[in-house]
């Protein structure tokens, strides 16, 4: 394939890309199923899809897992106040994930698991973890060593000092009295009052947040995987914590050769989050403009620049939408195309994409060929090879010029998923 140079933000530099094997592996930190889609969560799975999408373009199989987190405090509380099975709870939401992903033709992992069908898989590892001594058990909960990790921080490069505030911010319990230091992040928690609870050999308790994901990566992934990806605010301390882990676990380094991380979406100022109230809903707005209007919006961001929601700027992506639309459909004539040209647009979106996803740059030329189009169709040329290209290259931002539903293809992955959780709900129902 032509050379992708992606950002890895391990190296902290853009490099080439290069798969350990024929069929590159992918991994993204799914959503915590209790409360509806919202900008930042889009925009995370989009970039994700647009760079599957364009790999596939360029030849590559992809064996892609993306994890459904059903066991987390966040699922917990909101259920005990809304006064819902913690299980009913999850399948809606993710049902509604779901729904939204179809709508925004956004292509289903091939494996979608969720943190309870692997539980004892997780047991396992944890078990390793003790075994290799960089782990320990107290009061029926079991943690991770950091200071067995020395290479704990490779990934985040934070300063010790600083760790403890930010992991603080983002579920550590540092007054935990069963921890040797209050940044050791825990394994396995022992049961809590009102909490549903497994069997392991430290009596009943639940999974720490951090080994559910290694675990399911090394399940469908393997020891080693291609990409890893998710929001930014991911990397410390949850995909920090899964390096060493994972690495300590199975004895084999690196765990992800590249680590591809989204940037924050903000609002008014702000990081979008729920603590701060300022979501901006996918369903939302998507009663002002298409999916293609707000894929197109997504994909004139940067994946890893910072960026603030803008409803002027949503809306001129929808006309663009519609000039796309138009152009994919104009009736042209028999006159000469205008070959060199379109071949010109192609090169510069191969060569925007292969440069970190350089989205935006590819999104412009992705609006000069559909001028290119109109234009020529007023002059009755041919424009079909033209089209062609136009409808190859907007797939790649997984855009539907000439039809109002998703693709079969994506239509049927996400339907298989849903399944299982509607067969969940009938047998509960039962």
């Amino acid at each position: 394939m032509n050379e992708l140079r992606l950002y890895n933000s391990l190296s902290r530099k853009v490099e080439a890309f290069e798969p350990q094997g024929e069929t590159v592996t992918i991994y993204v930190c799914g959503i915590t199923p209790y409360d509806t889609t919202h900008l930042g969560h889009i925009f995370t799975y989009a970039a994700a899809d647009v760079l599957i999408r364009y790999l596939e373009y360029q030849g590559c199989e992809i064996k892609y897992a993306q994890n459904l987190t059903d066991v987390d405090d966040p699922l917990f509380r909101k259920a005990e106040q809304e006064y819902e099975d913690w299980r009913e709870l999850g399948q809606r939401w993710t049902l509604h994930f779901i729904d939204d992903m179809k709508t925004l033709n956004i292509r289903a992992p091939d494996y979608y698991p969720q943190a309870t069908e692997v539980i004892q898989e997780m047991i396992a590892i944890v078990q390793d973890l003790l075994q290799a001594g960089v782990a320990y058990e107290s009061g029926g909960s079991v943690y991770f060593n950091i200071d067995a990790c020395p290479e704990f921080g490779k990934l985040s490069q934070i300063a010790r000092a600083d760790m403890l505030p930010i992991a603080n911010e983002r579920g550590n319990n540092p007054d935990d009295p069963n921890k040797r230091d209050p940044l050791d992040f825990d394994l396995w928690r022992a049961r809590k009052p009102g909490e549903p609870a497994w069997e392991s050999p430290w009596g009943p308790g639940r999974p720490g947040w951090h080994i559910e994901c290694s675990t399911m990566a090394k399940r469908f992934l393997g020891e080693t995987i291609d990409i890893h990806g998710g929001g930014s605010d991911l990397i410390f301390p949850h995909h920090e914590s899964e390096i060493a882990q994972s690495e300590c676990a199975t004895h084999q380094q690196p765990f992800v050769r590249h680590w591809f991380h989204t940037a924050m979406v903000r609002q008014e100022g702000k990081k979008m989050s729920k603590s701060i109230g300022n979501l901006i809903m996918v369903r939302d707005l998507l009663k002002d403009v298409s999916p293609d209007g707000l894929r197109l919006y997504l994909g004139q961001q940067h994946y890893r620049e910072p960026w603030e929601f803008n409803a002027e700027g949503l809306q001129e992506s929808e006309s663009l939408a519609q000039k796309l639309r138009s152009a994919a459909t104009a009736a042209g004539g028999l006159l000469s195309a205008p070959r060199v040209e379109v071949e010109e647009i192609r090169s510069d979106f191969i060569s925007a994409m292969n440069d970190d996803l350089s989205s935006p740059a590819a999104v412009k030329q992705l609006d000069d060929l559909a001028s290119l189009i109109l234009q020529a169709a007023e002059v009755d040329k041919n424009v079909r090879g033209a089209q062609r290209l136009l409808s190859e290259l907007s797939s790649i931002f997984g855009l539907r010029l000439h039809a109002t539903a998703p693709d079969e293809r994506v239509l049927s992955q996400w339907d298989e998923h849903a399944q299982k959780f509607t067969e969940v709900g009938d047998e509960q129902d039962a």
